[in-house]
C-alpha cells in the first residue's frame, strides 16, 4: 500500500465521525485551566460517540498559554479516549505556527484543523503558502477551516483547489453562513470533505453533501446533537425545524463561546463561566434565552432520542 492509499484509508475513518465537539476550555475561579472539568467534558463526548476538537477558537486556544496547551493535551491523550482527537492550528506568526505543528507531531493525534490567518486578510497566494507549508510540515490529515466573521478573510476558492491533490488536505469546515458559499467550495474541490461549522446550518448543508458537524452546541447536548446530525444526514427536516434553529441561536447571542460556558455553567457541567480577556462572561446580561432552549433541546431528545 502506498502513502497516499494509507493517507485516504485514514480520512474515510475520520469520515465515520458526524459530530466533532470543539470543547471549551473551562476555568477555575483564579483563571486557570480546569483539568477536572475537561476530563469530565471528554467522558461526555466519548459517551455520545463524538470525535472531540481541542484548541480550536471554542476552546480560547489563543488567549491560552503553550504549557498550558501542552497541560490541556497531555491530560486528553492520557485518558485514552476512544474517539479521535483533532487538535486546533492557527495564528498569524508562521514561524511559531510551525513550531506548534512540530510538537504536535510528537504527541498522538488524529488531525488537525487549520484555520484561515488571523487578521491579514491573505489573499489566495498567500493562504496557499500558508497551508502548504502547514500541511508540508505534517504527517496527518487536516481540515481547513473557513470563519470569515472571525478572521476578517474568506477560505480562498483559488488556494484550495491548488491544494487539493495534497496528500494530508482532508476536509473543510464551512463556517460562512451561506449556502451558496457551501455548494461553491464542493463543487471547486470534488475530492475533499465538507463539514458545516455552523450548528444551525447543518440541516441546509447536509442536503448540499456535508458529512457531519464541528459543533458547539454537542458541549451542552452531546448526544442530542449526535441524533440531530444523523438526521439532518438522512433527510428527516420536519423532526429537526424549528426547535433546533433557536437553540443554536441562543449559543451565539453574544461572541462564542460566552453562551455555551454560560449554559454548561448553569447545568452544573463546569465550575465556572469564566473567560480570558478580551472576552467576558459579563457580556451576556441573561440566560434566559439558553434555559428555554436548553428545555426545547431536553424535550426534543425525549422524543426524538431512540426513533424518528
Amino acid at each position: 500500500m502506498n502513502m497516499n492509499t494509507n493517507m485516504n484509508t485514514v480520512k474515510n475513518k475520520l469520515d465515520i465521525w458526524p459530530v466533532w465537539t470543539a470543547v471549551v476550555t473551562p476555568f477555575t475561579n483564579d483563571n486557570s485551566v480546569d483539568l477536572d472539568s475537561m476530563s469530565k467534558l471528554l467522558r461526555m463526548q466519548e459517551q455520545a460517540k463524538n470525535a472531540i476538537l481541542l484548541l480550536g477558537s471554542t476552546g480560547e486556544a489563543l488567549t491560552l498559554s503553550f504549557e498550558e496547551k501542552k497541560e490541556i493535551l497531555e491530560n486528553a491523550i492520557s485518558m485514552k479516549l476512544k474517539v479521535p482527537l483533532m487538535v486546533g492550528v492557527g495564528g498569524i506568526n508562521i514561524e511559531d505556527t510551525v513550531k506548534w505543528v512540530d510538537y504536535l507531531e510528537t504527541i498522538a493525534v488524529d488531525c488537525y484543523l487549520m484555520v484561515t490567518p488571523l487578521y491579514a486578510k491573505p489573499g489566495a497566494i498567500g493562504q496557499q503558502e500558508w497551508f502548504f507549508r502547514l500541511l508540508n510540515r505534517s504527517s496527518r490529515p487536516s481540515m481547513l477551516y473557513n470563519i470569515p466573521g472571525r478572521t476578517g478573510c474568506a477560505l480562498s476558492l483559488k488556494a484550495i483547489q491548488q491544494l487539493e491533490s495534497h496528500a494530508n488536505f482532508w476536509a473543510v469546515k464551512e463556517a460562512s453562513g451561506s449556502t451558496a458559499e457551501f455548494h461553491n467550495y464542493r463543487q471547486a474541490t470534488p475530492t475533499i470533505s465538507y463539514y458545516s461549522g455552523d450548528d444551525g446550518m447543518m440541516p441546509h448543508f447536509a442536503l448540499s453533501g456535508a458529512v457531519g458537524l464541528v459543533s458547539v452546541a454537542s458541549n451542552v447536548w452531546p448526544s442530542a446533537t449526535h441524533k440531530y446530525v444523523q438526521l439532518c444526514k438522512e433527510g428527516h427536516f420536519s423532526n429537526i425545524l424549528p426547535t433546533w434553529k433557536i437553540a443554536s441561536d441562543s449559543l451565539f447571542t453574544v461572541s462564542n463561546p460566552v453562551p455555551v460556558k454560560a449554559l454548561m455553567h448553569e447545568l452544573g457541567y463546569i465550575r465556572t463561566p469564566l473567560m480570558r480577556p478580551p472576552l467576558s462572561h459579563l457580556d451576556l446580561e441573561s440566560r434566559e434565552k439558553l434555559i428555554k432552549a436548553n428545555e426545547l433541546i431536553v424535550e426534543w431528545e425525549k422524543k426524538n432520542g431512540n426513533g424518528r
